[in-house]
């Protein structure tokens, strides 16, 4: 088999490697939790997510205007507990790229929307830099998928060029963004799905 084109993952993180970090459903379970009025939590968490993905606020400046504007029974600190006990592994997938990324000796970048203190969080706690090369978080570049620049910055970094690059993405419409810049957009479903078309690719892992 010739070798691939492909030399460069970029990820998401959030529905490809890990669940999302804070997501509508997390947002109910806290709700539910906590006994918070989902509907008003969730239109402030709207008009201010944004933001804090950016970098341009704190956790705790997010969650005093998403939760904490009035007296609660319960502090800060229980509930970023909370929210970064959201986040689990989905199967399979951290040890299919680690597995892959040996068999081709690609590289490995991250290029994900994610605020700061969830982003220390999820890389520490689940040891995402044992397999990826570099970060590219939207709290770290101060703009956020579906601009395009994010993955401009990232092939930048990469120093490769766009067809060399596969990404991974959860979220269709930032999979077609990429594959508008020139890189294999992939709307990631389940790690076969996904195993099958980057096979495709050249990038088998059982041949």
């Amino acid at each position: 088999m010739a070798q691939s084109q492909v030399t460069t993952l970029f990820l998401d993180v959030g529905g490809v490697l890990l669940t999302n970090g804070w997501d509508r459903k997390a947002r109910q379970r806290a709700a539910e939790k906590f006994k918070l009025d989902s509907d008003e939590m969730n239109d402030r968490h709207g008009m201010t997510f944004d933001t804090y993905e950016v970098g341009k606020l704190s956790l705790d400046e997010y969650l005093q205007r998403v939760v904490f504007y009035t007296k609660r029974s319960f502090t800060p600190a229980d509930f970023r507990a909370f929210m970064f006990a959201q986040s689990q592994k989905l199967p399979d997938m951290i040890e299919y790229v680690t597995a892959l990324k040996a068999k081709h000796k690609l590289k490995v970048a991250v290029v994900s929307n994610e605020g700061r203190e969830l982003t220390e969080h999820r890389v520490r706690e689940f040891k995402l830099g044992a397999f990826v090369d570099f970060f590219i978080f939207s709290c770290y570049v101060h703009f956020r998928k579906p601009d395009a620049d994010i993955f401009k910055l990232a092939l930048d970094v990469a120093q490769v060029a766009p067809k060399q690059v596969a990404y991974l993405d959860d979220r269709a419409l930032f999979a077609e963004v990429a594959t508008g810049l020139g890189i294999h957009g992939i709307h990631h479903q389940n790690v076969d799905s996904t195993r099958r078309t980057l096979a495709a690719l050249g990038l088998p892992l059982d041949a």
